[in-house]
């Protein structure tokens, strides 16, 4: 399905993004590991979150829709053998928990996905497993279908090369099954949900920034979890495509409520404020352990900024929208210590530089990141198709740039948008978003 974008009047109007989505997959997997039932409230509803919900029946669990976003998981302290192979969909964050997960138990599952997610390297999961004990195999490279086989496993200090939240939390879920204390450091922070759910449902976790930089975290093995009550926050990547184009489109003035303001997930505002938006939040406070909040963005005049490599793991999932927002500033912005990027949905790097130059802003592709030479408020060509490569992020990114173009915009491909945004068109369309199928 192609979509258009095309200028639109004030984006205006007062709501609540979707469920957090990597909040949504670590309580359904919590959930399936604990002992009773816990109760979700919020839950993303899309269809990454939901292979995780399927896959958490596979392994033993009930899980069970109690009304929209209410979902109740009911486990019984450990996982069983599935019975067939897992089918992830699109979902790396689901598949690569759930392979940590599941390695704590004695069983074997199979692990496959679509054709996007079998082309993302797993090894990165697999290779610190196999050094805790678990047994593993995989397409040349690393790459799905996969088999991991669990068991006995041993404690490990590892020593991860990237900052990546699904790396250090596949190990933490994996640590679960080992006698002692597992511990993973990683170059910077990344985000913390895991820890932070694990705390709450009964595990020891500490965490501390060593003399060098590095932060390490570190579990206790082999604790009781118990269920507990999980409160999903509005997903700050969600809303960071409607406060996105707000800054863009003139007379806009919104209101995106409960949004996680989580520190580790927060660099998408840090950056906007330093460009000069119009953001505030207006009312802080606290939703199941995390930092939420109300958030107003209106229309502002951005300018270039260069943010530090150290904040790129907090706004790591924000990388295309804020390419899209740098279009629009005044001035030269630097996005960088993003290498990640290269192997998420797609080699995001590389298609907002083509998108962006085949919209008519001037700008440079680097091995990790990529500069965006700003044309202005209301100076950005537009008149467009870009290619997305099934990648939800990049045709959102896309679109909202579309909102505030001279020409429409349009997306290749915006199927995926549901992996992570269910009805993103409708969203947007009752803030005032002319976003229509092409």
């Amino acid at each position: 399905m192609r979509l258009l974008a095309r200028a639109s009047g004030p984006i205006q109007g007062r709501t609540r993004p979707p469920g957090d989505k990597s909040i949504s997959h670590r309580a359904l997997i919590l959930g399936a590991l604990a002992e009773g039932t816990t109760e979700i409230d919020g839950l993303l509803e899309g269809e990454d979150v939901l292979a995780t919900a399927a896959a958490m029946r596979a392994f033993g669990a009930e899980v069970t829709q109690a009304g929209a976003g209410r979902w109740r998981v009911t486990g019984r302290g450990g996982l069983a053998e599935p019975a067939a192979p897992i089918d992830f969909g699109n979902s790396g964050t689901g598949v690569r928990l759930t392979m940590g997960a599941g390695a704590a138990f004695p069983l074997t599952a199979v692990y496959t996905g679509d054709r996007s997610l079998s082309r993302r390297p797993m090894a990165r999961i697999l290779d610190p497993l196999e050094a805790m004990g678990a047994r593993t195999l995989s397409r040349t490279g690393g790459l799905l279908p996969a088999t991991v086989r669990g068991g006995t496993l041993s404690p490990i200090a590892y020593d991860s090369p990237h900052a990546s939240a699904q790396i250090k939390s596949a190990i933490l879920l994996a640590a679960l099954g080992a006698d002692g204390v597992t511990r993973v450091s990683e170059p910077k922070a990344s985000r913390d949900h895991t820890e932070r759910m694990l705390a709450a449902f009964g595990a020891t976790v500490r965490s501390e920034t060593r003399a060098d930089g590095r932060h390490l975290v570190s579990v206790t093995g082999r604790p009781k979890l118990r269920a507990c009550p999980v409160t999903v926050p509005a997903d700050p990547s969600s809303a960071a495509f409607a406060a996105a184009a707000a800054l863009i489109v003139p007379g806009s003035d919104l209101i995106l409520e409960d949004v996680g303001l989580n520190p580790l997930r927060a660099g998408f505002f840090d950056t906007i404020a330093d460009m000069g938006a119009g953001a505030q939040v207006l009312d802080r406070g606290e939703t199941g352990g995390e930092s939420a909040g109300m958030i107003r963005v209106r229309h502002a005049a951005l300018r270039g900024v260069a943010p530090p490599d150290q904040r790129s793991a907090a706004m790591i999932d924000e990388f295309p929208i804020l390419a899209a927002l740098a279009a629009f500033a005044d001035g030269e912005t630097v996005l960088s210590g993003a290498a990640e990027l290269r192997v998420k949905e797609s080699d995001r790097i590389a298609l907002m530089v083509e998108g962006l130059r085949a919209c008519g802003v001037d700008c440079e592709e680097r091995p990790d990141g990529l500069v965006i030479h700003g044309r202005g408020a209301g100076g950005v060509p537009g008149g467009a198709e870009v290619r997305t490569h099934g990648d939800h992020r990049i045709a959102m990114s896309f679109l909202v740039l579309g909102l505030a173009a001279r020409a429409p915009v349009i997306v290749d491909e915006a199927e995926m948008i549901a992996t992570s945004f269910p009805d993103f068109t409708g969203f947007m369309r009752a803030l005032g978003a002319d976003i229509a199928e092409a």
